[in-house]
């Protein structure tokens, strides 16, 4: 049981494929309603989340068999998600042209986030793209299948 100082932590592993930002997106809207997120914070997170998997999996440059990590941690009243890819090409935040199809995604991220940033992977392969958003205050951060088994 979490006993409220450590983060809760999910992580999962996916294929560097177009599907997989509709995958992301289902399990972080299955961990949004095991962590009781708000849905104004639930649906941020969502949208940004699949921007961020559609970059790695579409513009990262890797060889075949590389997959992307997504990592969630909900602590001390915030919600940090991370993206990590096999490219150590670093994203640039740009301004897309009005006729530009694409080249949006992290300045939606910008404008959503309460943070966010980059950082090269410790171990040498890649990145690491992350945002996080403040939770409202007083907000529980149980989960609720835990409450669930003490009831």
């Amino acid at each position: 049981m979490n006993d409220g100082n450590s983060p809760l932590k999910n992580e999962w592993w996916l294929p560097r494929h177009p599907r997989s930002a509709r995958r992301a997106r289902a399990y972080l809207w299955v961990l949004a309603d095991v962590w009781r997120l708000p849905d104004e914070v639930a649906e941020a997170a969502v949208l940004m989340l699949s921007e961020l998997t559609a970059n790695a999996c579409v513009h990262a440059r890797v060889p075949r068999g590389r997959h992307v990590r997504t990592r969630c941690l909900l602590f001390a009243g915030r919600l940090r998600v991370e993206v990590a890819d096999a490219s150590d090409l670093m994203p640039e935040l740009r301004v897309a042209d009005v006729d530009d199809e694409g080249g949006r995604g992290l300045a939606l991220v910008a404008a959503l986030a309460d943070d966010w940033g980059t950082y090269p992977r410790p171990y040498g392969i890649g990145k690491v793209v992350w945002f996080e958003l403040k939770l409202p205050s007083g907000h529980g951060t149980g989960p609720r299948f835990l409450e669930r088994a003490v009831k």
